[in-house]
C-alpha cells in the first residue's frame, strides 16, 4: 500500500468532532440542559457576602462525553466567568445568553470521562414577578437575597443562577458542596452535613448528596437559622427555621417524621438518607419547593395558615421525595408524575390525619367546570405546551384515584410502589408509567389513562358522592 494511501485510509478512520446541542431537546424548554455529555458529579465551592450580594465560585464537574465532542454548553446566569479549564488545561469559552459554550483544547471522544473546572463571580440573578393586584407580595425566585442571608430557590430553573450546569431533569447528578460565608451565619444544603470550620471571620460549611439530583432541585439557605437536627429511625432529620419566626414556624415541618413514617408504608422506603426542612421568613417566595431532602417552606404556608392546610403542603413536598427527586421526570411534559403524585399523596395525608377524604376531595374538583384551570388544558402533552398547568396537579391526582377505583387498592399501591422502586434515582416517563400499570393491572390501561390525561373531555366521574 503507497502512503497516500495510507494517509487517505488513516484519515477515513480518523474521528469527526462535533458540537454538542445548545438545548437538551425537550419541547417546552428547549434552550434548557444540552447535549453531548452526561454529568456525573458537581462539587461546588463558593462564598456569598451578603453586604454585597457578591457570591464568587468554583464549580468542578465531572462528565462523560456521550458523541466525539468538539464543544459543549452549560447553562450559567448572569454571572461573570473567569477561567475555563477542560481536564487541567486551559480552554476557550464564548457567552451566548445563558449559554457557557465551552471548547477544549483537544477534542473529547465518546464514552471518555472529563472534567471542566469554571471559576465565576457576580451579583446572582433574582426574579421579581409583581402582583398587579396589589393583593399579595411581589413574587420572588432565582438566587432570591433575604434580610440575612439569601436561599436558591425556582423551578425549572434556579441552579444556574449560581453555578454553571446541564440544567434539564434528564441529567441528575450526584453533588459536594462547600459554602463560605460571615461568621454568625449558617449555610444549609442538601444532603448529609460534613460539619463546618471558621476561618479569618468567615464559616465554611459542607454539605453531599450521594444519591442523583436534578438541578433544580439543589439549593443552599444562607441566614440565621434555628437547627433541629435528630436521628429518626436510623435517618438524619434537620429542620432549619429562620430565626426571626416565632416557634410555632416550625409546628408543621416538625410532623415531617410522621410524614415519612406513613409514606414508607403506601410507596416503600424513604429513597434518601436525610430528610428536613428549610422554612425562610421572606414573604415573596410565596411558594414551596421540593429541594432534595430539605424541602423549602415560606412561613406564610406553615404559619399562620390552618393546622391542616400547612400540614398537607409538608406532606405534598415530602412526597416528592420519592415522586419528583428519587424519580424525576423525563421531560417536562411529564410533569404531572411530578406533581399529580404529590397531589395525590397530600389527599391521602388529608384522609390519613383526619381531613377531608380523597373521595371528598376528588369530587370538590370534578364538580369545576371543564373550562377551569384545574381540569383545562389537559396536563399531558408531550407535543409541547405550557407544561405547568395547575391541571398537573389536580387533573393528574384525579387520574391516579381513577386508576385505583379501575384496579383496586392492592393493585393500585403495588404499581405506586413499583414505580418508586423501578425508578428510583433516576427518571420516568408517562409512557412507562402507563406500561408499568397495565402490566401489573394485567390489562391493557393506555385508553382509560389517555383519556385522563390527555382527553378533551371529562371521562365519567368513576366515584360519586351521594347525592
Amino acid at each position: 500500500m503507497g502512503w497516500l494511501t495510507m494517509l487517505a485510509g488513516a484519515a477515513l478512520l480518523a474521528p469527526v468532532f462535533t458540537p454538542g446541542t445548545a438545548g437538551a431537546g425537550d419541547p417546552d424548554f428547549p434552550a434548557y440542559g444540552n447535549g453531548g455529555y452526561d454529568v456525573a458529579h458537581y462539587d461546588l465551592d463558593v462564598r456569598y457576602r451578603p453586604d454585597t450580594d457578591e457570591l464568587t465560585g468554583h464549580a468542578t464537574i465531572r462528565a462523560t462525553a456521550t458523541q466525539n465532542l468538539s464543544r459543549f454548553d452549560l447553562d450559567l446566569i448572569g454571572l461573570t466567568v473567569d477561567a475555563v479549564q477542560v481536564d487541567g488545561r486551559p480552554a476557550t469559552w464564548t457567552r451566548d445568553g445563558w449559554e457557557l459554550v465551552v471548547t477544549p483544547p483537544r477534542g473529547l471522544p465518546e464514552h471518555r470521562p472529563f472534567t471542566v473546572d469554571v471559576r465565576y463571580h457576580g451579583v446572582p440573578q433574582q426574579w421579581v414577578i409583581p402582583d398587579e393586584t396589589g393583593q399579595f407580595p411581589d413574587l420572588k425566585y432565582g438566587f432570591v437575597a433575604t434580610d440575612d442571608g439569601a436561599i436558591a430557590i425556582g423551578e425549572p430553573e434556579s441552579a444556574t443562577t449560581w453555578y454553571p450546569a446541564n440544567d434539564h431533569p434528564g441529567d441528575k447528578a450526584t453533588y459536594s458542596v462547600q459554602v463560605a460565608v460571615p461568621d454568625g451565619l449558617t449555610a444549609i444544603g442538601n444532603g448529609r452535613p460534613l460539619g463546618h470550620t471558621t476561618h479569618a471571620g468567615w464559616t465554611t460549611w459542607r454539605w453531599a448528596s450521594a444519591r442523583p439530583m436534578v438541578t433544580y432541585a439543589s439549593t443552599i439557605a444562607i441566614g440565621r437559622w434555628r437547627v433541629d437536627e435528630h436521628v429518626h429511625r436510623g435517618r438524619t432529620t434537620i429542620l432549619a427555621v429562620d430565626a426571626a419566626l416565632p416557634a410555632s414556624a416550625g409546628t408543621a415541618v416538625a410532623r415531617t417524621d410522621e410524614i415519612i413514617d406513613y409514606f414508607e408504608g403506601l410507596f416503600g422506603p424513604y429513597p434518601f438518607d436525610t430528610a428536613g426542612a428549610i422554612v425562610e421568613r421572606d414573604d415573596g417566595l410565596q411558594f414551596a419547593l421540593e429541594t432534595q431532602t430539605r424541602p423549602i417552606y415560606p412561613s406564610t404556608f406553615v404559619d399562620g395558615r390552618d393546622a391542616g392546610s400547612a400540614v398537607g403542603t409538608v406532606a405534598h413536598e415530602t412526597a416528592h421525595q420519592w415522586f419528583g427527586d428519587s424519580v424525576s421526570l423525563d421531560y417536562w411534559y411529564d410533569f404531572w408524575l411530578n406533581e399529580g403524585f404529590a397531589t395525590y399523596a397530600e389527599w391521602l395525608w388529608s384522609e390519613h390525619d383526619g381531613g377531608m377524604t380523597v373521595r371528598e376531595l376528588f369530587n370538590r374538583y370534578y364538580g369545576l367546570p371543564e373550562t377551569s384551570a384545574f381540569w383545562t388544558p389537559a396536563p399531558y402533552r408531550p407535543e409541547g405546551g405550557a407544561a405547568m398547568t395547575v391541571s398537573s396537579y389536580v387533573r393528574g391526582a384525579m387520574t391516579l384515584h381513577a386508576l385505583r377505583l379501575r384496579t383496586g387498592d392492592a393493585t393500585f399501591f403495588a404499581i405506586l410502589r413499583a414505580w418508586a422502586d423501578g425508578h428510583r434515582y433516576g427518571n420516568g416517563s408517562t409512557e412507562q408509567f402507563i406500561a408499568l400499570a397495565s402490566r401489573l393491572a394485567g390489562r391493557d390501561l393506555r385508553p382509560f389513562l389517555l383519556d385522563w390525561l390527555a382527553g378533551a373531555a371529562k371521562p365519567p366521574n368513576p366515584d360519586p358522592l351521594p347525592a
